[in-house]
């Protein structure tokens, strides 16, 4: 098995072009910028890219261009999920081949599974690669509760189940939990855009996996938390926290973290596919006047 994965892993964003297809130029610089920024490695096909609008070929291509972009310079941790064993399974396997270190696994999400089916479901797809797993217990999204003991017992039980990305709420106590019945051998990833960073390092967990546009913030959250200085990252965090909050609204979020880079001119456009919105000019404002005051490195990168 592979070194323990640790630290900031933002989930790409996946950029369109005025036409609602690909825009792979705006993706390859997307993850120059990731790289630039001093993250610890990459995430694809979470929620903030948008997975559930992309198809198979899609994502495949996706997959292969991030790969060509990071070289072997981070690990990657792909989405690979699906309603079912069967597409789960080869979604898993095309991940795997084009050089995922690790796949994020949503339960199935349309017919909500049981533990017992659940456990199933887990056990399949952790048989069919052979790279770590993480299990994204994400009941917001799925609609599907993973109870810590289930999760405590797939790591016991299936050697590359070795990751959970807690974004259940509350997230602080069950990401306790998790590493006081799992006796800290399944390592914990905060997700939900970092609005609970601080508290989830102080509880354990071993990184976070946020939206793209601000990764040198959470990097610096992360390096002074593991230097030992907290007051230094709790500062940090709390001052960009309005900014991460704001991102977490239903519908416009996806098109406040493309804003951003498109601001940046890091991507083209902020176009987001449906089921997602266009943010309104007013939000675009009280987005522009709450950067002001909030320096970020997506504002000034160029490359």
């Amino acid at each position: 098995m592979s070194q323990r994965l640790e630290g900031v892993f933002p989930i790409l964003a996946v950029p369109f072009d005025p036409e609602g297809q690909v825009d792979e130029a705006s993706l390859r610089r997307l993850v120059q910028f990731e790289l630039d920024a001093g993250v610890d490695g990459l995430g694809l096909f979470g929620m903030a890219s948008e997975v559930y609008a992309l198809s198979d070929a899609e994502r495949d291509r996706i997959a292969r261009i991030v790969m060509e972009s990071v070289g072997n310079k981070v690990p990657v941790i792909m989405g690979s999920g699906s309603t079912g064993i069967e597409p789960a399974v080869a979604l898993s396997k095309m991940m795997a081949k084009a050089g995922a270190a690790c796949l994020m696994v949503v339960p199935p999400y349309w017919a909500k599974p049981d533990p017992t089916r659940a456990y199933d479901y887990f056990k399949a797809v952790a048989a069919a690669v052979d790279i770590p797993i993480q299990i994204q217990d994400a009941p917001n999204a799925t609609g599907v509760t993973l109870p810590t003991a289930l999760l405590v017992r797939l790591n016991k039980e299936i050697e590359n189940i070795r990751y959970v990305k807690v974004e259940t709420v509350p997230a602080t106590t069950k990401i306790t939990d998790v590493i006081t019945q799992s006796e800290g051998r399944l390592a914990v990833f905060g997700g939900g855009n970092g609005v609970y960073m601080y508290e989830e390092l102080c509880r354990g967990a071993v990184g976070t996996m946020p939206a793209c546009e601000f990764p040198e913030v959470c990097v610096r959250i992360w390096q002074a938390f593991k230097a030992g200085n907290r007051a230094g990252a709790r500062a940090e965090f709390y001052r960009y926290l309005p900014l991460m909050r704001y991102g977490t609204q239903p519908g416009i979020a996806m098109s406040i973290h493309k804003e951003i880079l498109r601001m940046g001119g890091i991507f083209e456009t902020a176009a987001v596919r449906n089921p997602n919105t266009d943010a309104d000019a007013v939000t675009r404002a009280e987005l522009a006047e709450m950067l002001a005051d909030l320096p970020l490195l997506a504002l000034t990168w160029r490359r």
